[in-house]
């Protein structure tokens, strides 16, 4: 009987830590978004701040662009990871 309580406390460990892994895995996907989408913002923005345009139009589109990118990178990721 001892034995059994033994395994329930190694199985309620192994459930925790896969959920654990899994929270920090879709925190680092999240940021991972962030991260994509500034880069794809910032280049947009710099060359705006170049060719001196009056509307923010390549910040715009490459915003855009981060957004389809990360969201690309998120669908691949979570194919990837499905059993």
């Amino acid at each position: 009987m001892s034995e059994n309580k033994g395994t329930d406390k190694e199985e309620e460990l192994k459930r925790g830590k896969r959920a654990m892994n899994s929270y920090a895995y879709y925190t680092g996907m999240g940021f991972q978004m962030i991260a994509v989408i500034g880069i794809f913002a910032f280049i947009g923005y710099k060359i705006d701040a170049s060719q001196d345009t009056s509307t923010p139009l390549y910040t715009a589109f490459f915003s855009l662009a981060g957004v389809l990118a990360s969201l690309y990178l998120v669908i691949r990721s979570i194919k990837k990871n499905q059993p």
